[in-house]
């Protein structure tokens, strides 16, 4: 493995592990790393693994919003409450580090949920909230773990 290698690879862990513990765009490290490794090795062959790469984290980016979302209109949680979610959740990243993202979307679904609801239903669609987000990161990591597998396979094949 050459030095640039070696620092693709780290870029890459680092934004596998920011998909999952928000702190910086995880899919988009692993985008920029793959990137720089064509970009240096260049050829025909790092090029299509790259294509491959990149074109597997657009689809994780479309099916981790599509899906989730999917899931929570069926489990009846309206837009607006959504909405309120993802409002708190920016909100929440620069209140608390790291763990604001999620706090700060329990939290609005939460609020959100016990106006339409009541106290006693809130909970309820909260949680729904809470495994459509869970599934998102999971969706997202999946996908990333697969673009890494492609950028391995391209290291070996170059």
């Amino acid at each position: 493995m050459t030095g640039t290698e070696i620092l693709v690879a780290l870029a890459i862990a680092v934004g596998l592990a920011t998909t999952v513990v928000p702190v910086l765009p995880g899919t988009l490290i692993v985008a920029v790393a793959i990137l720089v490794w064509a970009s240096e090795l260049g050829g025909t062959t790092a090029w299509v693994v790259t294509g491959v790469a990149l074109a597997l984290l657009v689809l994780g980016a479309v099916v981790k919003y599509l899906l989730p979302g999917k899931r929570l209109k069926e489990a009846g949680i309206p837009g607006s409450t959504q909405l309120a979610g993802v409002v708190l959740a920016v909100v929440g990243f620069f209140v608390v580090p790291v763990i604001g993202l999620f706090l700060g979307f329990v939290l609005g679904v939460f609020l959100a949920e016990w106006r339409r609801l009541g106290r006693t239903q809130a909970w309820p669609s909260t949680k729904q909230a809470l495994k459509a987000a869970g599934l998102s990161v999971l969706i997202e990591l999946v996908f990333g773990v697969l673009a890494t597998t492609t950028w391995a396979v391209g290291v070996v094949l170059t």
